[in-house]
């Protein structure tokens, strides 16, 4: 674990994600993720030390895609997150 600004050290095999807000469209129109529904992207801020027989193979500043109803939300001083397993991760996005 490393010291984040989340609020949050996640313990056993959980990740802490702070959505993505907004996407551009193939034509460069940005729009916000409540138009579409719930973000499937986003930023990795903080992880645990994993499971004793499965660690972790994400890191933080990893930009990642989620299952759509995965995690549980929360807020810590005004921004939100997510707190997803690693399971509801579906892949690290490279750029």
């Amino acid at each position: 674990m490393s010291a984040n600004n989340c609020g949050l050290n996640p313990f056993g095999d959980q990740v802490v994600i702070e959505p993505e807000i907004e996407q551009e469209t193939a034509g460069g129109i940005i729009m916000p993720a409540t138009s579409e529904g719930k973000p499937v992207r986003g930023t990795v801020v903080a992880v645990g030390p994993g499971k004793k027989d499965e660690p972790l193979t994400v890191k933080t500043g990893s930009m990642v895609m989620f299952r759509e109803y995965a995690g549980t939300e929360f807020e810590h001083h005004g921004k939100s997150y997510l707190v997803l397993r690693q399971d509801d991760l579906i892949g690290e996005i490279v750029q």
